[in-house]
């Protein structure tokens, strides 16, 4: 069960711990002591420390109600009691509850009711601009009200659909000349960053290619976008299906080595699957030049190792299914020779230290390494531009489905 509240007010409730004063405000001034100060004895709207001090007062308040914080994200609480569980997650005032029955939930939200001004939404439809639904298929999220309204914004909503956010046969370069409609691109961007990171994994790599242009756009930038924009017309209805098997957490890395002529770093790409579809997924121009594929896939390996490590902790210490050695799938089998033996010799004496860490996780066997072939590489999508039939594929495996 998921359950949704809100907190009135969260960033008045938070203690200060230093002395702040503010000027009288506009209408309330005291006559004849314009010249004075206000003494804050409580935090307000617009403060630095606002956030802060309102996740210290919470952080208190749960943890006396017998929570315990994830030691890997601050913003997760977790609480057993007679065989039942309850994990609640915090993202700045809205509150989502996962419990194992209903009393449970309701008692967590008298005891929030309690020692804060509370709205209870009752079970969760609605997060973050991100709909919950629960069907026979499973949890599924879905952004298309969002999608839609974005749309309608920068009037896209009756454009033409096509099948792919990215056609493999554009090669982007940087503009030299003027900025076309700079703002509105970067606006568009924003935006499109959101929906990638929430339940879009089928338009990151598309939409992390053209943020590289954010700061001088030209006209076939501009092209390149709207048929991203003309994609997600077209795919509105598209959701995150979680089935809740197989409950092995399974990671895939990649990297594509030079995307082309104009580009002289490779680019990494990486996703995590969990319960029948994808729950992170990641994609990024590699910050060092890499002198072979091998060596862009070692540095591939490394970011999706520390991907790997944090959502593993994250999980066990939420007990919440047990994990077991975590598999991470590589279709390059001298990066995985290479992360699994101390070789060396004049090919690989150059690879910095710093990226042979994942070694220390397979000699321990809480990360294992296992090579896989091309075609079932589902972080392919991820790093680069895709033919229609190939692209399809992928995002079938990454638990995306049409749901009206």
């Amino acid at each position: 069960m998921i359950h949704q509240m809100d907190v009135k007010t969260a960033f008045l409730i938070g203690d200060l711990d230093e002395e702040i004063y503010m000027e009288q405000p506009e209408g309330f001034k005291v006559k004849g002591q314009e010249h004075k100060v206000c003494k804050l004895v409580k935090s307000l709207y617009g403060l630095k420390q606002a956030p802060k001090q309102w996740h210290e007062k919470f952080n208190d308040v749960i943890q006396g109600y017998g929570f315990r914080s994830n030691e890997h994200d601050k913003c997760i609480y977790f609480k057993e009691e007679n065989g039942g569980y309850v994990i609640l997650c915090l993202y700045v005032d809205d509150i989502l509850i996962f419990g194992s029955n209903l009393e449970f939930i309701e008692k967590v939200k008298v005891y929030l009711s309690n020692n804060f001004e509370m709205k209870d939404l009752g079970e969760a439809h609605i997060i973050l601009g991100m709909k919950v639904r629960m069907t026979k298929e499973g949890i599924v999220l879905n952004q298309s009200d969002s999608i839609e309204k974005f749309l309608r914004k920068f009037n896209y909503y009756d454009c033409k659909s096509v099948s792919t956010p990215y056609d493999p046969n554009v090669h982007l370069h940087k503009n030299l000349g003027e900025p076309i409609s700079q703002l509105k691109y970067s606006q568009i961007i924003g935006s499109l960053l959101y929906f990638t990171n929430m339940t879009r994994p089928d338009i990151f790599y598309a939409v992390g290619r053209l943020s590289r242009y954010t700061h001088n756009p030209s006209k076939s930038h501009w092209t390149t976008l709207e048929r991203v924009l003309k994609y997600l017309r077209g795919t509105l209805s598209y959701s995150l299906c979680y089935k809740g098997f197989p409950s092995v957490l399974e990671g895939y890395s990649d990297a594509n080595w030079i995307t082309d002529n104009s580009e002289i770093k490779s680019t990494s790409g990486f996703v995590f699957m969990f319960g029948g579809a994808a729950i992170t997924w990641g994609s990024k121009k590699q910050t060092i030049i890499s002198r072979s594929t091998m060596e862009a896939e070692i540095i591939a390996l490394d970011t999706t190792c520390t991907t790997a490590e944090w959502l593993r902790d994250l999980l066990l210490e939420l007990r919440f299914c047990d994990i077991g050695p975590m598999e991470l799938v590589c279709d390059n089998q001298s990066a995985l020779h290479l992360s699994s033996n101390p070789v060396f010799h004049s090919r690989t004496k150059h690879i910095d230290v710093r990226y042979h860490f994942i070694r220390d996780h397979d000699e321990k066997k809480d990360i294992t390494l296992e090579n896989i072939s091309t075609d079932k590489q589902l972080a392919d999508i991820f790093t680069k531009p895709l033919r229609e039939s190939r692209f399809e594929e992928l995002k079938n495996e990454l638990g995306l489905i049409e749901l009206s």
